[in-house]
């Protein structure tokens, strides 16, 4: 059912007029029969008297969504100027004007082009007028009016979130708060139903329910437990149109979770349990785990454990673990199998958060019987105290008893004891004990000065079981005894001026004793018999363990004596008198009338010995000088020996010259003096190697002369004789190059670049007639001949 509204306004003119309904030529169907007319009145306000009245709209209506082929008309537009002549024209402007909205210039037919929504924009502004078409002049003032979208139910409901997540706690009352549920629709709220939503719950029941217009979601079953199902998945949906038939809706999903309540005691799973320790289980160890079950979780699920009853409620004990909730029994008192072998106790479990609201159900705790059965075991000695504390002076004899420690096996069989002394506790072996009683007795003398505690290990170990054995600490403090005299605090070195008055104080001394004193240290100080009478000072005893020297003349000569030194006698007070004797040496010094000293013979005293810091420094810089020296003198050394071997330009005997320059070929004679090959008599054989150092030395050999006329390949051979039986001849083997070959030569050319441009085959059989320093040359052409004879 559709319902149309139409908002009519009256306005006043000065002049009478008429509204006119003009017809239009094509109509859209759906809309008023009525035609909707906009009238422009033109008339001055000035002159305002009461005229005839007219009917005139200021708004139209549009409804959205229009699915139609043609354009939606809207209205029309109509002047009281106008004469129907065609004289006028109508324009549109404003919010879509020319675009969503145009306009008959002619007749003032209103229409919309495209579809609307009014949820994209609701109302359309527009402004109207008409103006004469020959002048371009308007003919009426510019009229506003307005076009709104009546709203079509074309929006859905939606809700605020796709998933809602709630919680509740379990054994709720019914009616319980859940969760509240929002669902908006986007079309017009004021126009119809469309938007009015009402909500339903469509899985999920018969658990919760749902309010239809607040979308409050409450529970719906009493006493939900979550032991038996914790999750619930409900499905609420939001319909509008007032959940009337035809109407659009939405859904969304609501997760409810049942949180824990403590509705559940705990409950042990058996009503005794059995354990079994050995009796030399130590002090909070644990006997055995026991647990009771709770269907609740997290802290409705913590369970406390405590011992009630029992003979053995002082010597065991029972915690929590927290991780786990169960509880452990520990041993609070060593076990003895010998006295008690069998212990019952009553434990009970209870929770340490208790709901009021569910006491009802039954007390929240449980309990069960354990029986702890002690077994026997081959117990190591006990000692009769956990430590022992002794005495001894430090003057005893060797071989004295000090103490006595006492051990004995706990066990029924009674088995004997033997006693030893841990040597990791005595590397001195200061301390020894008797193995069977346990008396220990000093094997080295004792010096409280030197060690006043001794830290001894006593070991017990059963004779016929050793492994068996147990420890304990023996502290054994050494006793002062008067054994050590008193002697100076510090060494006394002092001087004397020699313009000194007498009676006149020159130094305090003071003493120490290693030994202890209850009632105090008292020492009396004395000059030594021997200079009593003769010394040149004065001894007094203060009386307060201190004592000063006195000049006991006018004037020193420390040319006649430099230096003095004056024995004293300190003794103590404790039983028996120890004294010392003890000397101070004083030097005579020249000082200043003020009492300053000045020099004396005892410069050493107040200057140190030694070099001054200039004279340790020239020291230093002349051992660099000396060490830099050195390491240039190897490193010129070292470089000698790595020049070549051959340096000189004027070495003329056979070596390998390497030249930058290609030369003249055979022609050029200046190169190479040929004329040593052609008169051997001019080599000079007085000359030695110079690139090596012969190991021994050998007398110049002369040479025979050639004969005259000598042919070249002669001379050559001759030489290679002559080298070959030389020992002076280098060790290695050399290439003599020579720029003479002589005539005739049989070996003709021996370059490998010709011997490749030779058709014919050669044969280098002669070269192993040419001595050992051709064999190598000789072996690898020798074997080419052979290679291409196979």
């Amino acid at each position: 059912m559709r319902t149309y509204h139409c908002f009519w306004l009256l306005f006043w003119a000065g002049q009478p007029h008429q509204s006119f309904l003009t017809p239009l030529s094509k109509r859209t169907s759906g809309f008023p029969e009525k035609e909707k007319v906009l009238v422009l009145s033109g008339n001055s306000r000035q002159d305002l008297h009461r005229s005839k009245r007219s009917w005139m709209w200021n708004q139209f209506f549009l409804l959205e969504e229009y699915t139609g082929t043609d354009y939606q008309y809207v209205g029309k537009l109509h002047s009281d100027q106008d004469k129907g002549d065609g004289s006028l024209k109508y324009i549109l402007s404003g919010d879509g004007a020319g675009d969503l909205f145009i306009i008959n210039e002619n007749t003032g037919d209103i229409q919309a082009t495209k579809r609307l929504d009014r949820e994209e924009k609701p109302v359309y502004i527009l402004r109207a007028q008409a103006i004469n078409r020959r002048t371009g002049r308007p003919v009426e003032p510019e009229s506003e009016f307005i076009i709104k979208i009546h709203d079509i139910n074309d929006n859905e409901p939606t809700f605020t979130k796709d998933v809602y997540n709630a919680s509740i706690p379990e054994m709720s009352d019914v009616g319980t708060f859940v969760v509240q549920v929002t669902a908006t629709d986007a079309d017009d709220p004021t126009y119809g139903n469309s938007a009015k939503v009402v909500y339903s719950i469509l899985q999920g029941q018969p658990y919760f329910s749902v309010e239809s217009e607040t979308g409050i979601i409450k529970t719906a079953l009493l006493n939900m437990d979550r032991e038996n199902r914790d999750q619930y998945q409900v499905v609420i949906q939001a319909k509008d149109m007032g959940g009337q038939m035809g109407g659009l809706s939405g859904t969304t999903t609501v997760n409810i979770t049942l949180t824990d309540v403590n509705d559940n005691p705990p409950r042990f799973p058996q009503s005794t349990y059995q354990f079994r320790a050995p009796e030399s289980t130590p002090p909070d160890s644990a006997v055995g785990r026991i647990k009771a079950n709770d269907a609740d979780v997290d802290e409705n699920a913590e369970i406390e454990y405590s011992i009630t009853e029992g003979d053995g409620y002082d010597m065991f004990g029972i915690t929590t673990d927290k991780d786990t909730q169960e509880g452990i029994i520990t041993v609070k008192k060593a076990l003895d199998y010998e006295n008690k072998n069998l212990y019952i106790l009553k434990v009970e479990a209870t929770n340490t958060h208790v709901d009021p609201r569910f006491l009802y159900l039954g007390p929240f705790k449980d309990s069960a019987t354990v029986r702890i059965q002690v077994d026997d075991v081959d117990e190591p000695p006990v000692f009769s105290r956990p430590a022992y504390i002794m005495e001894v002076k430090e003057d005893v004899p060797i071989n004295s008893i000090i103490g006595t420690v006492t051990a004995q096996d706990p066990d029924a069989a009674k088995n004997p004891v033997k006693y030893s002394v841990d040597r990791h506790t005595d590397m001195d072996r200061v301390f020894n004990i008797n193995s069977g009683n346990g008396s220990i007795f000093t094997s080295k003398s004792l010096d409280r000065e030197t060690l006043l505690w001794h830290n001894i290990t006593v070991i017990a170990a059963e004779i016929n079981n050793p492994k068996q054995s147990s420890r304990v600490p023996v502290f054994i403090k050494v006793l002062d005894v008067n054994d050590n005299a008193p002697e100076f605090a510090m060494f006394y070195e002092t001087f004397v001026c020699e313009n000194a008055k007498a009676e006149q104080l020159i130094q305090t001394l003071s003493a120490v004793d290693k030994d202890d004193s209850y009632s105090g240290h008292q020492f009396s100080f004395s000059l030594a018999p021997e200079a009593a009478s003769s010394s040149n000072f004065t001894l007094q005893d203060n009386r307060d363990n201190t004592a000063g020297i006195f000049t006991r003349k006018n004037r020193y000569n420390r040319h006649e004596m430099s230096t003095y030194f004056l024995p004293v006698v300190i003794s103590d007070n404790d039983y028996p008198i120890q004294s010392s004797t003890e000397t101070v040496t004083i030097r005579v010094c020249a000082c200043d009338h003020r009492g300053k000293m000045l020099s004396c013979n005892a410069e050493a005293l107040i200057h140190p010995t030694g070099l001054s810091t200039g004279a340790l420094i020239a020291i230093l810089l002349c051992i660099i000088i000396l060490l830099v020296t050195v390491v240039l003198f190897a490193a010129l050394r070292r470089q000698r020996k790595k020049e070549p071997l051959i340096i000189s330009k004027e070495d003329i005997r056979d070596n390998i010259v390497s030249y930058n320059d290609e030369g003249g070929g055979e022609e050029d004679t200046q190169a190479f003096d040929i004329g040593t090959l052609r008169n051997p008599e001019a080599i000079d054989d007085n000359k030695l190697r110079r690139d090596i150092v012969p190991e021994t030395l050998f007398m110049p050999r002369r040479t025979a002369a050639a004969r005259d006329n000598t042919d070249v390949r002669d001379f050559i051979n001759q030489r290679l004789k002559e080298n070959d039986t030389d020992p002076t001849a280098p060790p290695y083997d050399s290439l003599a190059t020579y720029a003479y070959e002589g005539n005739g030569s049989v070996a003709e050319s021996l370059s490998s670049l010709e011997s490749v441009t030779t058709d014919g085959d050669q044969d280098y059989d002669y070269l192993s007639d040419w001595g050992p320093r051709f064999k190598k040359l000789a072996d690898m052409y020798g074997a080419m001949d052979s290679d291409k004879d196979s």
